[in-house]
């Protein structure tokens, strides 16, 4: 993420809660690193997970520390993703 995207926080959290579609979460820590926030601790396995590529998503923010992650098929539809059996150690608890 361009750190221009800072500019929405008083303080870039330390951590995001990333929601897809039907309301499942996830928690990935944040860094800030080369000039931008990374999402970092729990996105690659996220990622892997929802078989996420490169401009097939989109994020919008929800609150100061909550992303909506909407994800798109190689047609372009949003897919419908589910919450599956994630690493215990970074889905969230709601």
């Amino acid at each position: 993420m361009p750190l221009d995207f800072t500019k929405h926080f008083v303080a870039v959290p330390t951590e995001f809660k990333l929601r897809n579609n039907i309301g499942c979460s996830w928690r990935v820590t944040v860094k800030l690193m080369n000039g931008r926030v990374t999402l970092d601790r729990g996105w690659a396995t996220y990622a892997a997970v929802h078989r996420i590529k490169i401009d097939y998503m989109v994020f919008k923010l929800l609150t100061p520390d909550t992303l909506k992650v909407i994800i798109f098929d190689d047609d372009g539809i949003e897919a419908v993703n589910k919450c599956g059996k994630h690493n215990e150690a970074f889905a969230a608890r709601d």
